[in-house]
């Protein structure tokens, strides 16, 4: 049975989760900022990371990767629709606020295409491509867990922007609709921003999605 061990990073509070096994291997999912964080959960729990997989690459999500990814020596996994979002602060958001600063990260390790599933190591997860928020957003499904890391594409409640660098909210509530929407209605759904929810909650409560 997996764990999951959640961190609120940075400025905007970024969900990063952290999935391990019973043999204390774990992923890292979208590590926003505040490495020294994650380093201390990490050592904390005695974890072995394999990879980062990040959900989707605006600066919020990427800030802490390259100083993670260098301190553990693993892959980072991105969708090929933003493999140049990484080192872009046009495209990934950072040059869009004054107050933050640039962010410039290295190439991702690993660049997904169209694959439907993805096994590192003991992890197995089904991967739904869910643009609208950004154009190579990811969502990794753990199926046989129950649970999901979705990032900006739903929340408790609401749905990811789609006013920032190739937002679609028609894609977006597409994306929902055909992916997410098609979970197992108690599939728990992990969110980039805020609490958990599941395809039931939000079927039943979220302004965007009622009678999709």
């Amino acid at each position: 049975m997996l764990k999951i061990d959640q961190l609120e990073l940075g400025p905007i509070q970024t969900n990063c989760y952290i999935i391990s096994d019973n043999q204390k291997n774990c992923l890292i999912f979208d590590p926003g900022e505040e490495s020294a964080k994650i380093k201390a959960l990490v050592k904390k729990k005695s974890l072995t990371p394999l990879a980062i997989l990040l959900t989707h690459a605006h600066f919020d999500h990427i800030g802490a990767v390259d100083d993670i990814r260098e301190y553990y020596s693993v892959p980072v996994y991105l969708h090929h629709l933003e493999k140049d979002w990484l080192s872009r602060p046009n495209l990934n958001g950072s040059g869009k606020y004054a107050e933050v600063p640039d962010y410039r990260i290295k190439d991702a390790d690993v660049l997904l295409t169209d694959q439907k599933t993805l096994q590192i190591d003991s992890f197995e997860m089904d991967l739904f491509h869910t643009p609208g928020h950004s154009p190579g957003s990811v969502s990794y499904s753990f199926g046989k867990e129950g649970f999901a890391i979705v990032g900006d594409t739903i929340f408790r409640g609401s749905i990811g922007r789609t006013d920032l660098i190739e937002g679609s909210e028609k894609k977006l509530l597409q994306s929902i609709q055909e992916s997410l929407l098609t979970l197992s209605e108690h599939m728990i759904l992990y969110p980039g921003h805020g609490p958990e929810t599941t395809p039931a909650q939000e079927k039943k409560s979220n302004p965007f999605l009622v009678g999709l």
